[in-house]
């Protein structure tokens, strides 16, 4: 065991620094939110430099240094549409942004030349690969152990790779995702019904049973680590509309049911400039007081949550001082960024200590896992070796077991306790969905998920 800093002794503040990056650097993560899907489910699994370089957050920004209109950029295929990202914002522009930046480390962490002035060499390097193994460099790469993706039982593409109970990589996890169901309800009960299911638009008992039996059918096929849903700005909890009465009688009881946690994505604002399409949602502050409400209502249901806007931050931690039924998680989507995972991580550290999830990656391409976790594993440990370093001032020594200890708790322990540890689903035998009708066409313009 590790001596610890006497009392009155000078500590020896360069080798914690040191000990905490190490330790945060080369701990493995499990990413508890991502929209990444193993290779099972084949072209749905998104990898490489043209899908990294037509992600939503650098295509805003090839609007911004460029004047070309949505319709023409929409026009192009997705290798032109690349071409122009990449001559825009890492030829004739320096990639400064954090979405720029983190191609940058891909590439760099991948043996490509990131100064290239095109995507002949990148390109030539993605076709050459074998996903399966590419699968396993990104993840050592990324440090990251096991991958909660997003899954959405309304998925007619989806639900072919569920029905065949195809050998899904036991380092990727399900989330049922429940968007479709929660937000648009009218919508949904016509595909329940081609389905099978005894519903009406206007709720009732019957619907309720009915929809939660639909849930549990795809909860037994996916053994999903938890339940989760985005819900707008405007979100409020009780209110008197259709999204209420599904998350009390059939989302909420489900969770109850199966034992499943539910975690609840908080302030978009969808289609603020529709002509961008999916790069054209933004962010609102919500009302943290609905989450309270429902921590108070449901105590017996453990809740993850994550807000979109950095105004609601602060209230997230004090409502987690106050609920030990909810667990603060990452800096979702605009909050990805240094400078705000930097303060949104300091400010948790004070206010709850070690009993929150610092970050998900809520990576769409695979090698964004890259990136991510480099650039936040930065942050964690400058922000966790800064309340170390006040510790030590304030007379507490800190030992290198202490900090290995703290770091795996944020890193994995918080969730497999939230969760329960990560299920095991079953890699052969008749899949929970046999004799379901989930082949439904899909949708044309489905909203995403995020």
């Amino acid at each position: 065991m590790e001596k610890p800093v006497e009392r009155g002794a000078s500590p020896d503040v360069a080798q914690l620094k040191r000990d905490v990056a190490e330790v945060v650097k080369t701990t493995p993560v499990i990413d508890v939110h991502t929209h990444l899907l193993s290779p099972q489910f084949g072209e749905m699994s998104l990898f490489g430099i043209d899908e990294l370089l037509t992600y939503h957050y650098l295509i805003v920004e090839t609007f911004r240094s460029r004047e070309i209109t949505p319709e023409q950029f929409w026009s192009m295929n997705t290798a032109e549409q690349a071409d122009l990202v990449w001559k825009t914002l890492f030829v004739e522009n320096t990639p400064l942004s954090e979405a720029t930046r983190g191609v940058v480390t891909v590439l760099n962490s991948l043996g490509l030349d990131p100064g290239a002035p095109d995507l002949s060499e990148a390109r030539e390097f993605f076709r050459s690969r074998n996903l399966a193994e590419h699968v396993d460099v990104v993840l050592d790469l990324a440090r990251v152990s096991d991958v909660v993706m997003t899954n959405d039982p309304f998925s007619a593409q989806e639900a072919r790779v569920w029905e065949t109970r195809a050998d899904i990589d036991k380092r990727f996890h399900a989330t049922l995702r429940m968007d479709r169901l929660v937000n648009d309800w009218e919508h949904v009960v016509p595909r329940l019904k081609q389905m099978g299911y005894q519903v009406e638009t206007r709720g009732s008992a019957k619907t309720a049973a009915e929809v939660r039996r639909f849930l549990g059918k795809w909860i037994a096929a996916m053994s999903p680590v938890c339940m989760a849903v985005s819900l707008p700005a405007e979100f409020k909890f009780p209110d008197n509309d259709s999204r209420d009465w599904v998350l009390r009688e059939v989302a909420l009881p489900a969770a109850r049911e199966h034992g499943l946690a539910l975690a609840l994505m908080v302030g978009v604002r969808r289609g603020v400039n529709p002509a961008l399409r999916v790069a054209g949602d933004g962010a609102g502050r919500a009302d943290v007081g609905a989450l309270e409400r429902m921590c108070a209502e449901y105590p017996d249901v453990r809740f993850l949550a994550t807000f979109l806007s950095r105004e609601n931050q602060h209230e997230l931690c004090i409502a987690a001082r106050k609920f030990n039924n909810l667990m603060p998680f990452g800096c979702w989507w605009f909050l990805n960024n240094p400078s705000i995972i930097a303060e949104i991580t300091n400010e948790r550290l004070e206010l709850l200590g070690t009993s929150f999830i610092p970050q998900h990656s809520d990576a769409r391409i695979l090698e964004q896992l890259i990136y991510k976790w480099h650039h936040s594993r930065d942050v964690i440990s400058e922000s966790l070796f800064g309340s170390y370093e006040r510790l030590l001032h304030s007379g507490r020594p800190v030992t290198r077991q202490e900090i290995e200890r703290d770091v795996t708790r944020m890193l994995r322990g918080n969730f497999l306790d939230w969760i329960g540890g990560l299920p095991t689903r079953p890699l052969t035998g008749p899949s929970a969905l046999a004799g379901e009708n989930v082949r439904q066409p899909e949708e044309p313009d489905v909203v995403p998920t995020y």
